[in-house]
Order: structure tokens, then C-alpha cells, then sequence
């Protein structure tokens, strides 16, 4: 089902706060403000601000699952594109998922369906790198160094060096090609 253009509005209504002053500025209000929706419109299209939130989580989900098909239907392969994905494509795109990764951890949290949406996405990134290299020790190191880029570009830490991150990786993707459960 696609969703409507009023819900998408109110979606980027709250991503542009969570980037711009984080979860502690998310307000039914605020968020209703920002989209040019009256309060009661969007509480037509959510009820709560952890209906919201699960709303975000699930916009990202079905972009997740793109890149799911893409890992496995495309011709990078699965620990080329998890690696790819691994950093986000801009500083926007790390601050909304620090910001979400934030609201998990916060007093209020997240509802138990977007900690659920969450967690398979990440156990979807697991299984596939699982059912691609053989070494499950592999495939857990690739896992884990994905996961440490990912988190490290969100927090804003530092990264390795191009250079470095290059070797990284190419070096990762080499042993997990000698390494393919279908050679």
C-alpha cells in the first residue's frame, strides 16, 4: 500500500527535527507544525509519538529491504554492499539514525514494534553475510566491522583513513570470496 502524501510530509516533518535539534525537540505539536498539518491530521495518521516513531522505523525498514534485494539480486554481492552501506551517504543520513538510535535509548524509548523492526534488520544483515561466506568466523568479523563503521560515522568518531578503509575492506571482500558457501 503507498502511503499517502500527507503521511510521507508528516515522516519528513520529523526526520528534518530529529537531524536539525534531536529526539528532545519531538513534539506531536512540533512535528504537526513543521509538516503544515493541523494536530488532529496527523493524529489521524498517528495516534501517539511512538505510532511516529514506529512510522520512521518502518520508512526505513522498506529502504533496508531495497537494499536487501539489492545485496542479493545485484551484482556487488552481499559483503560488498553491506560494507557500501555500512557508511552512511551523507551527514543528514547519520544524524537521522543517530537520532533514532538516540530515541531507542531514551527514558521514553521506542515502541516495542519499531525495536522489533529494528533488530531484523540487523539480524537480516547477519543471516545474509552467514549464508554468503562459509567462515562464520568471517562473516561475524565482516558483521561486526560493518556495524563499527556504522555506528563510529553516526557518533561522529573518527574514521580510518580512504586509504585504510580501502584495504579494509578489499581485504574482507577477498577472504569472503575465497571463503563463498557456493564455490
Amino acid at each position: 500500500m503507498k502511503a499517502s502524501p500527507t503521511r510521507d510530509r508528516i515522516l519528513d516533518a520529523l526526520q528534518d527535527i530529529l537531524i536539525e535539534e534531536g529526539n528532545a525537540a519531538v513534539t506531536l505539536e512540533a512535528v504537526a507544525a513543521a509538516a503544515g498539518v493541523s494536530k488532529g491530521g496527523l493524529l489521524y495518521h498517528f495516534p501517539s509519538k511512538a505510532a511516529l516513531m514506529t512510522g520512521l522505523v518502518e520508512r526505513l525498514a522498506d529502504r533496508a529491504q531495497d537494499e536487501f534485494r539489492e545485496a542479493t539480486e545485484g551484482d556487488e554481492g552481499v559483503v560488498r554492499t553491506f560494507l557500501r552501506t555500512s557508511l552512511p551517504q551523507s551527514r543528514e543520513e547519520a544524524e537521522l539514525y543517530w537520532s533514532i538510535i538516540a530515541a531507542l535509548r531514551s527514558k521514553e524509548g521506542m515502541s516495542e514494534e519499531s525495536e522489533r523492526l529494528i533488530r531484523q534488520l540487523f539480524d537480516e544483515w547477519s543471516r545474509l553475510l552467514h549464508e554468503e561466506v562459509a567462515d562464520p568466523v568471517l562473516a561475524e568479523t565482516i558483521r561486526l566491522v560493518g556495524d563499527g563503521l556504522y555506528l563510529s560515522s553516526i557518533a561522529g568518531l573518527s574514521l580510518p583513513d580512504t586509504e585504510v578503509l580501502t584495504r579494509l575492506t578489499g581485504r574482507l571482500i577477498a577472504q569472503a570470496e575465497a571463503s563463498r558457501k557456493d564455490r
